[in-house]
């Protein structure tokens, strides 16, 4: 009897053991990521450090942790093994043990990336092939026969060469515009599994509920079978499948599930398969999970015969609006965490994209979980840059990427390399690996259905749009500094989104790649302007064009104001607009000086039931108020946008009543040389020579403002007088960032004096007369009147002040982020204020910039250390010193303009295209003839 019971007791034991071991297990031998990383032993053979045994932290690129040597890949550009590359070589040593459980099972040994090529012995044998090219996909190494269990420690030694054996895989992966760094970059990790069971699984589920999966076995398995039960967020079992009998190593499962709910960029709705392998006893061998959504793409073509053109999720036509992303920060290089790739996602989200391009390599994939959980589309690419993987190591590269990927419900494309770095062979592999059957996109080329031609001009952009394949950049608007990205793109989208055969684009790109330099005194090193192209900083610094964007791409667009209602246009693809919150308040802008906006009123409003891609009206109280403001919130509460529209003109001091009643009478003296006006405690200093304001002084203390009104007009160096290139110049190619003032040929003809009003006149120039009043409360009145015909970039008034004396600035007008000509949305009406800053492009990373020019400025308030100056203009442009272009001046080397109030501002070019090829918005201005400009300055 004892001995029945104990073996009763035994085959109990062993039946829960068997229970338990039927589920993939994992254990990291590395950290998870950057936030974690677990110290191995290491050697480096060159460089930093080099030549001893020491520790450090994995997951990591060694150049990070002090080792090696630093590289950007741009400096052996198009050169497979040159001289004076960085080619250290990496040993790693670490030990460990595994779970006696364990014993029996298929143990697999797994390199989540490492930089470039890898050799790994496991308990002094070999493990694997021996050699893993290629630095940016996921190598899974079966070591069964290699480990021990238990107490017994496993010694894991890896040899990392920065640079590949094979020069091909070099010319591919490192020959690029980016850094290039060496290290297990990625985790480590060991998968436990039992001995017979699902390799791997390649999901195709579609809109209407139809599941499909391939489910690999690692060995074949005769009369076996395979089922799957889908479970939902909240872990209810809401279908499951018949069980499918396997064929050798495959197994096929094919049902419909009913009442799901499908994926998209808006509503990530996610379910995990929960598959089990059963022998042909009916016993459970091993459960496997994998997380997925119903979708279904379609890719249509009219001259296909489809009804018409773009990408189509679930039956509803998809604009992709999005950005090139690398895996990347300061610190850490490419390696990162699992909080730091969901903060890139919500980055991206939060300029109201929905997609991504995965420049120039696979993501982590917490990256692809957080892109699936939260909503983006993603392009995942096959790494390289402008030379293509050889095909034998290159179908290696691609079936690692995508049996790692091909669950992801957010992939839409594939990509096999980028700008010419294209292997057709590989193509096949591709579609061999996914079921779902994406496109496989060649970025800069036309190709299956797909044209993506990089960075054309707006003009080439149109013509592109003929073809009749579908047109989507992969990479276009190229950032850098304060260019690119946002200079352009209302003018850019309004066109390609009236073309019904565009599917949207991706800027270039996300973030500066500026990495920490611990051999230079951790400075953060964008190698000049090579790694300054992103639409935030290094350490996501927002700049102007993150708003820019935000407010081009929100799905609510806001298209008139009008009393009691405001017309919206609805640009999400599956959200109705009454599924979201909207907001209002209706404000008093600060007076001249103050610093507190006055909430009149504010509440919320009804959502308007408006359909995807359709217009209505968001109804609003009828009002007189000043400025209404208005607030969108999607469905998960994050906000949109916060629009700010100015309701009523309110022209304030400038006002023609208020100027006269605020005009009183002045006192002058003169001698040879100048002129000074007494106003109560304020004396003006002008030059009997020039007629300008050479300097004020409040109370006795001198305010250095003057030297002005100058009249400032410049125009592109490289242009005519007509706009057009300047073919007669033979320099003007390298004038094409330059700008040349138009010289004023005036002459000062004197002052005329009546009893509240002074006057300058000039004679025979742009400037023709200068009338100026003095006002009861201290301030200075100026109109400028002008006679100016040509093609200007740049056209306004001046002054000079002494840059090294303004501390801060303050104004009423859009803000906080300056504007250009061809970037004039993202910043609204609002008072702002900020410090005095001069942040060098590409080095300092200090948004937004003080200086540079500003819109709709009702008034403007310097602080300096002599006083407060201060203009007020009816919704003016008004320049603060000159917008700083990074050292190499690359973007533009503008006039010296200090204080000017202006007509016309710059556009901005992006670092491909000149100012001219960005659209109608960034084109000169045709003066023509007479202009003026008034505005009153303060002085306190």
């Amino acid at each position: 009897m004892r001995r029945i019971f104990l073996l009763a007791a035994l085959t109990s034991s062993l039946t829960l053991c068997a229970q338990s071991s039927v589920e993939t297990e994992r254990q990291y031998l590395s950290g998870h990521g950057c936030d974690d990383m677990v110290e191995w032993d290491f050697l480096c053979s060159d460089g930093r450090n080099s030549g001893k045994w020491t520790k450090i932290g994995v997951p990591s690129c060694w150049e990070l942790q002090g080792f090696g040597t630093y590289q950007y890949g741009m400096r052996f550009y198009g050169k497979a093994t040159p001289e004076g590359i960085a080619n250290e070589v990496g040993k790693y040593k670490h030990e460990f043990t595994l779970p006696k459980e364990w014993e029996g099972r298929q143990i697999m040994l797994v390199f989540e990336a490492a930089f470039t090529e890898l050799r790994a012995t496991i308990n002094g044998r070999k493990a694997g092939n021996g050699t893993y090219q290629g630095g940016f996909t996921r190598h899974t190494i079966d070591v069964s026969d290699r480990i021990f269990f238990g107490q017994k420690k496993n010694r894991l030694e890896v040899e990392v060469l920065k640079e590949s054996t094979n020069p091909q895989v070099n010319l591919a992966e490192r020959r690029a515009d980016y850094w290039n760094f060496g290290g297990i970059w990625r985790p480590v990790f060991i998968i436990s599994k039992p001995a017979q069971n699902i390799a791997r699984v390649a999901i195709n589920a579609k809109a209407d509920g139809r599941f499909m999966a391939d489910v690999y076995l690692n060995r074949a398995l005769s009369g076996g079978s395979v089922s799957v039960e889908i479970i939902d967020a909240k872990g209810k079992v809401v279908a499951k499948s018949a069980a499918f009998t396997t064929a050798s190593d495959l197994g096929k499962i094919d049902f419909n599930a009913k009442g799901i709910k499908t994926w998209n960029a808006e509503q990530p709705n996610l379910y995990t398969a929960v598959f089990t392998l059963k022998n042909a006893e009916g016993r459970t061998l091993h459960v496997e999970r994998q997380k997925f959504g119903f979708r279904t793409i379609e890719y249509r073509h009219t001259y296909n015969g489809d009804k018409e053109d773009g990408v189509f999720i679930n039956g509803q036509k998809v604009i992709f609006k999005g950005a090139n992303r690398h895996s990347f920060r300061p610190e850490t290089g490419r390696t990162l965490s699992k909080q730091k790739n969901i903060e890139d996602v919500l980055l991206i989200k939060s300029m109201n994209m929905n997609a991504v391009r995965l420049s120039h390599y696979p993501a982590d994939p917490e990256f692809l979980d957080a892109c699936d959980s939260l909503g983006l589309y993603v392009e995942c690419e096959q790494p390289g840059w402008h030379w293509a993987h050889e095909t034998i190591t290159g179908s290696q590269i691609v079936e690692e990427m995508v049996t790692r990927d091909v669950n992801h419900p957010s992939i839409i494309f594939w990509s096999n390399g980028n700008e010419g770095g294209f292997n057709y062979e590989l193509e096949p592999v591709f579609t061999r690996l996914d079921p779902q059957q994406r496109v496989v996109l060649y970025p800069w080329a036309n190709r299956n259905g797909f044209e993506t031609k990089h960075y054309r001009s707006w003009g080439e952009t149109a013509e592109y749009m003929r073809q009749k394949e579908i047109f989507m950049p992969t990479e276009f608007l190229h950032g850098l500094y304060d260019g690119g990205h946002g200079a352009g793109l209302k003018d850019y989208w309004k066109m390609m989104m009236a073309n019904p055969r565009c599917a949207g684009g991706f800027l270039w790109d996300l973030m500066d790649q500026g990495v920490v330099r611990t051999d230079m005194n951790n400075i953060v090193d964008c190698m000049g302007n090579f790694g300054a192209d992103g639409i935030v900083g290094p350490h996501m610094e927002k700049e102007g064009s993150f708003y820019t964007i935000r407010e081009v791409w929100s799905p609510i667009q806001v298209k008139y104001w009008e009393q009691g209602n405001i017309r919206i246009q609805n640009c999400y693809d599956f959200t109705n607009l009454k599924d979201c919150q909207f907001s209002y308040k209706l404000l008093q802008m600060p007076a001249y000086g103050e610093t507190q906006m006055k909430v009149i009123k504010e509440g919320k409003l009804t959502s308007p039931d408006i359909a995807p891609h359709q217009l209505g009206k968001l109804k609003i109280e009828k009002t007189d108020a000043e400025v209404i403001q208005l607030t969108a919130t999607d469905p998960q509460g994050q906000e949109v946008f916060t629009w700010t529209h100015k309701h009523r003109i309110k022209e304030g001091n400038l006002g023609w009543k208020s100027l006269h009643e605020n005009t009183q009478k002045y006192t002058y003296t003169e001698n040879d040389n100048q002129l000074s006006v007494t106003n109560g405690t304020r004396e003006f200093t002008f030059c009997k020579k020039t007629g300008r304001l050479m300097q004020v002084t409040v109370n006795g203390k001198k305010l250095s403002f003057g030297n002005g009104p100058r009249f400032v007009a410049a125009k592109r160096a490289d242009r005519s007088e007509d706009g057009f290139y300047n073919h007669d110049d033979k320099e003007a190619f390298k004038k094409k960032t330059e700008y040349t003032e138009y010289a004023d040929q005036g002459a000062f003809a004197g002052f005329a004096f009546r009893d509240s009003t002074l006057i300058a006149n000039y004679q025979h120039g742009s400037l023709q007369q200068v009338t100026y009043r003095f006002l009861n409360d201290g301030g200075m009145y100026m109109n400028a009147d002008y006679y100016f015909n040509g093609v200007v970039d740049l056209m306004g008034i001046c002054f000079d002040y002494p840059e090294q004396l303004v501390k801060s600035k303050q104004w009423v007008g859009k803000g906080p982020y300056r504007v250009w000509k061809n970037r004039m949305e993202g910043p609204q009406l609002g008072y702002w204020q900020n410090n005095y800053n001069d942040p060098i492009p590409g080095e300092s990373f200090e948004y937004p910039e003080f200086k540079g020019y500003f819109a709709g400025v009702r008034w403007m308030q310097l602080t300096t250390t002599e006083g407060k100056v201060g203009i007020e203009t009816l919704d003016g442009k008004i320049g603060i010193y000159t917008p700083r272009d990074g050292r190499d001046h690359i973007l533009y080397t503008l006039p010296e303009t200090g204080i000017s109030i202006l007509k016309v501002i710059p556009a901005v070019r992006n670092k491909v295209n000149t100012t001219d090829l960005n659209g109608p918005s960034a084109q000169p201005f045709w003066s023509k003839g007479k202009g003026h400009i008034n505005t009153i300055i303060r002085f306190d």
